[in-house]
């Protein structure tokens, strides 16, 4: 009998306890910084958009008004989409590098497709480390 209390209270411990007993899914968080990103890119705020990026991106554009005039210039798509949906994601060593593809119609009503790479850091958290767009010519529209 003494067993049993045991186990059962065992059991209403793990219900109550408020931390989560699975890791977050490394495709979840990563979607979810990409969005808030885009988010930060449509407000405009620069700071939180350079937050997103890896350590090698901000060694390139080493201030976050640099990162922000680069983004506006050469990724006008991820920087001001019109709607954007998640298509295809991938992930490869257990987490350590996902791909996402980003399907973008933009502003000008032209299609595109972003791929994010992302990479775990040391410290387990995830950055940007690259996106790369193309214009999707395939795009028949709706």
């Amino acid at each position: 009998m003494r067993a049993f209390f045991a186990v059962l209270i065992l059991c209403a411990a793990s219900f109550l306890s408020p931390v989560s007993a699975r890791a977050e899914d490394p495709i979840d968080t990563t979607r979810t910084m990409i969005e808030d990103q885009i988010n930060a890119f449509l407000k405009d705020d620069a700071e939180t958009a350079y937050s997103f990026a890896a350590p090698g991106i901000k060694a390139m554009y080493p201030d976050k008004n640099l990162f922000f005039a680069m983004v506006k210039k050469s990724y006008e798509p991820v920087y001001h989409p019109g709607n954007y949906a998640f298509g295809r994601s991938r992930s490869i060593d257990d987490g350590a590098l996902i791909y996402h593809e980003v399907l973008i119609s933009g502003r000008d009503g032209k299609d595109w497709t972003a791929i994010y790479q992302i990479m775990r850091q040391p410290d387990g958290s995830y950055r940007i480390n690259g996106v790369q767009i193309m214009p999707d010519a395939d795009s028949k529209g709706i």
